[in-house]
């Protein structure tokens, strides 16, 4: 089966190709940002697309016939406990990049590989592979045990990565920088046209040269991995033309179905998802929460704010009975914490929620987006992103009494014309839960009713708020805002943003 993951990056795949020149020396971070700075000076010359046979015509079984060899092109030693895999072009990853790694030797050659001669025929005589590059980079570190290299950072597809924290399985990715995301035109995906390690001990520091028509830019980040695994990143763009629709920090997740619905897809799984909630911390202290959603049509929202202390995808059930599926398993796939350093100003975050209706496809994704557009010049954008375990429990988040444990809904059963809200709290409020109340906002075209809050029987601190939303005739979406406070005003729990949509069938 095809992952999503090479499927979205067959789709970067027609943009046009970096520029093939030779990586021998790995430069200084220094280096790599003058170098951004001089392509976006210069006008965006498309370079070519071509790869040299066999690497032209691999398809996805081919492509998994070529294996970097030990010693090679795979296991390479950089220092400290990091070890390092040069990945081959070609299948969906067409465009070479190129890779400088501390005391190796990185230009390109066809016995860095290992060929299965059933399923790759390499042509004789070999033509001239010089100049052509790699498709990423993958790092490994005894993250779980101290005699396994495990993979800790791909860097494969566009401007894309993934990293793992301790006993975390890969699911989301993050990325350099996004254009153009859920705007009206084309996406604009940024390509990493370099990767070059610089330095690697207890941390491993590693840069990428991303380039596009309208802007280049340097990503610089040290990795530290561990029960959470660190990034410190910093973004330098340099605009070639005036950015109104720039991503920074983004990261893209999938999400299929989950309990909270409505669900159009028919699954013996009772959820499939890398992540189901965009946690948010704004610049007032606010914690939010915004369970995510596969709609019928394509949405974009926009959480304004103003030096934003942080926002993340979070993976939120931790136990496999919520999944039921033993070879994805996603009750392991970390979620991603972005901590701006410095003063972004004003903004917001966005969220694109893109229609699914299968697992193979990311379709969310989250990022900010600056109030005033990026005029021609340098940018930068310096933030901490943490790879961490599953549940809300997991994320830096300011303490609060009560957490969302659980959330579902379904069509009420008696009048079938609305919609059931069942949310589950755990923690310990204050006088025992006596004074708890909830607090819904405004609410445009549908109806809150039937409000229920009580102690859920047989589950200890636990607190259950059920209501029904009921929409007005001829209305598609409602914005519910949802806050649990105390009798004297005290925030107990994060406040809850849900954006319901008529299902793709038309009912609630």
């Amino acid at each position: 089966m095809i992952s999503r993951r090479a499927l979205i990056a067959g789709a970067f795949a027609l943009g046009a190709m970096p520029r093939m020149g030779l990586a021998q020396a790995s430069p200084t971070p220094e280096g790599l940002i003058a170098a951004a700075q001089a392509r976006a000076a210069a006008p965006y010359r498309p370079p070519s697309r071509d790869l040299a046979a066999p690497f032209d015509a691999l398809d996805y079984d081919s492509y998994r016939g070529v294996r970097p060899r030990p010693g090679k092109a795979a296991a390479l030693p950089l220092g400290g406990q990091f070890r390092a895999d040069l990945l081959p072009p070609g299948w969906l990853f067409r465009e070479p990049v190129q890779i400088s790694l501390p005391g190796h030797d990185t230009r390109f050659a066809t016995d860095l590989f290992s060929y299965d001669p059933a399923l790759v025929a390499l042509p004789t005589p070999l033509p001239d592979m010089a100049g052509m590059g790699f498709s990423g980079l993958r790092l490994h570190y005894p993250l779980n045990r101290a005699d396994h290299w495990d993979e800790v950072l791909v860097l494969q597809g566009a401007s894309y990565f993934r990293a793992l924290a301790v006993d975390t399985v890969y699911g989301l990715s993050a990325r350099g920088f996004a254009l153009g995301t859920g705007g009206a035109g084309p996406e604009e995906f940024p390509l990493t046209e370099e990767i070059h390690v610089f330095s690697a001990d207890s941390a491993v520091q590693f840069g990428c040269l991303i380039d596009r028509p309208r802007a280049a830019a340097a990503f610089i980040a040290t990795l530290t991995p561990g029960a959470v695994t660190r990034m410190a990143c910093q973004l330098h763009l340099f605009a070639r033309t005036q950015l109104e629709d720039a991503g920074i920090a983004p990261l893209t997740s999938m999400f299929q179905h989950n309990a909270l619905g409505p669900a159009r897809i028919d699954d013996f799984r009772p959820a499939v998802h890398d992540s189901d909630v965009l946690v948010m911390e704004n610049g007032a202290g606010e914690v939010i929460w915004r369970p995510l959603a596969n709609p019928a049509r394509l949405q974009m929202s926009a959480f304004a704010d103003q030096n934003p202390r942080g926002f993340g995808l979070l993976q939120s059930p931790t136990e496999f009975a919520a999944f039921r599926d033993a070879e994805a398993a996603y009750h392991r796939r970390p979620s991603a914490w972005i901590t701006p350093q410095g003063d972004w100003g004003r903004g917001a975050v966005m969220l694109l929620e893109i229609p699914t209706e299968n697992e193979f496809a990311d379709n969310i994704v989250a990022f900010w987006r600056p109030e005033a557009p990026l005029g021609p010049g340098g940018h930068v954008f310096a933030y901490d992103l943490e790879w961490r375990a599953p549940g809300g429990g997991a994320l830096p988040l300011a303490p609060l009494p009560l957490q969302l444990a659980h959330m579902a809904s379904g069509i009420e059963p008696n009048l079938r014309a609305g919609r059931l809200f069942v949310l589950d709290y755990t923690g310990q409020p204050p006088d025992g839960g006596a004074s708890m109340q909830p607090e819904f906002g405004k609410l445009a075209g549908a109806e809150i009713s039937g409000v229920a809050l009580y102690p859920l029987e047989g589950a200890r601190d636990t607190w259950r708020l059920s209501f029904v939303l009921t929409p007005e005739p001829g209305v598609d979406v409602a914005e519910l805002r949802l806050r649990l406070r105390s009798a004297d005003g005290t925030v107990l729990a994060p406040l809850w943003l849900y954006r319901w949509t008529r299902s793709a069938g038309g009912g609630v």
